[in-house]
């Protein structure tokens, strides 16, 4: 085949210029104000998505409406109050919910796959692996995660409690560029719009303080979700402590999720603090490095302590030589030369048991050995910190 320099120029900078991109949508935006879901909105958003992904991006939806889907399919019951009575329309909901998502992205011929998520998924170290793992399998693969949180079981004390919160969580997952929240209302602004004719859309907030919360008033306008700006507010905090741009646009603007990642103003963008971009991976290798102590040790040969300090590698199976101390997939781990020198600290993707088994193997020999595979790495380098100079 004819090696083309242009093409092969034009896939290297779509490579670079590539996002991975966090679409929160909320009730309000789903059913337009409405009892049940705006489809002819909807599959306008699944457009922007699908363009989105032919242009070589990487998108997520976070999606509510579980329980408004639910409630509508049984006619609106008037059922007592309490958890239970949640979990029940969420239960009926969501099925009908990612049943629609997945006809509409068969438009674009774009598969889709459901996640739903609970708070112990995210700060559990092996469940954390794991849900990341998966979106990142899905993401490789062309699929389009569709993500909610899991209302039917989660008890009051595993939830996340609004899907701002949870989306931030994904995008902090995944490790996005953006973080788009859309909602009822073009974004934050300088006085509560509904009640204040002068009120003035703020475009960009370089600080969220106090005043800042001040300004997010009480709940979503329409009374359909559980949110409203002030949990927004807290989502653009926690994502931007990892290194995610936020911005919280009216989910009813025209081609509204294909201008903002194209940079265009719209909404109200809380970009990401210069200190904050240098690196992405900053907090969770800061957590690595003064988080739960370490429980055991790999000692790895002269080729993976070449490619772990001088080639930003990831560990595989087949540089390791010899596995210590008793620990589990998700724990902290020191990784040491064979002389003995601490080299670096990282989360393992394997347990103690299963590294033994592994121990110099090529990585497309892990599942005969082990019967499974959770990863083709011992560490993946954006889990792992660099501890020699």
């Amino acid at each position: 085949m004819k090696y083309n320099s242009k093409n092969n120029e034009h896939q290297v900078n779509q490579k670079r210029t590539a996002k991975s991109i966090v679409v929160k949508l909320g009730t309000s935006v789903l059913t337009g104000g409405e009892l049940t879901l705006d489809q002819s909105r909807m599959v306008d958003l699944v457009r922007q998505c699908a363009m989105l992904q032919s242009q070589g991006h990487r998108v997520v939806i976070c999606t509510s409406a579980a329980v408004a889907v639910g409630r509508s399919r049984l006619g609106n019951p008037n059922l007592p109050p309490g958890i239970a009575s949640k979990q029940l329309l969420a239960a009926v909901g969501q099925s009908r919910l990612m049943l629609t998502w997945e006809r509409l992205f068969e438009i674009y011929n774009i598969n889709v796959g459901q996640i739903l998520l609970s708070h112990a998924d995210v700060v559990n170290p092996q469940r954390f692996l794991n849900a990341r793992d998966v979106l990142t399998a899905l993401l490789d693969n062309g699929i389009v995660p569709i993500i909610n949180e899991n209302d039917a079981i989660a008890t009051e004390e595993l939830r996340v409690g609004d899907n701002d919160n949870l989306s931030a969580l994904v995008a902090t997952l995944i490790q996005a560029n953006l973080l788009l929240l859309l909602t009822d209302q073009q974004g934050l602004f300088t006085k509560d719009p509904l009640t204040n004719s002068d009120a003035r859309l703020i475009e960009e907030v370089q600080t969220i303080d106090e005043k800042v919360r001040g300004l997010a008033g009480g709940n979503s306008s329409s009374g359909l979700g559980v949110g409203g700006m002030i949990t927004k507010i807290e989502a653009a905090a926690k994502a931007r402590q990892a290194g995610v741009d936020v911005i919280i646009a009216s989910g009813r603007g025209p081609d509204v999720i294909l201008r903002a990642v194209a940079g265009e103003q719209v909404g109200t963008r809380f970009p990401v603090q210069e200190n904050r971009s240098e690196t992405r991976l900053g907090n969770r290798r800061r957590w690595i490095l003064t988080g739960a102590r370490p429980t055991g040790k790999l000692i790895i040969d002269q080729g993976a302590t070449k490619a772990l300090c001088y080639q930003g590698s990831s560990l595989l199976p087949v540089g390791l030589l010899r596995v210590e101390g008793t620990f589990v997939r998700g724990d902290t781990v020191n990784v040491l030369d064979e002389a003995g020198a601490l080299l670096a600290r990282g989360i393992a993707s394997y347990g103690g048991q299963e590294l033994e088994k592994i121990i110099g193997c090529r990585s497309d020999e892990i599942e005969k050995r082990l019967g499974y595979m959770y990863s083709q790495t011992v560490i993946h380098r954006d889990d792992m910190i660099l501890l020699k100079e």
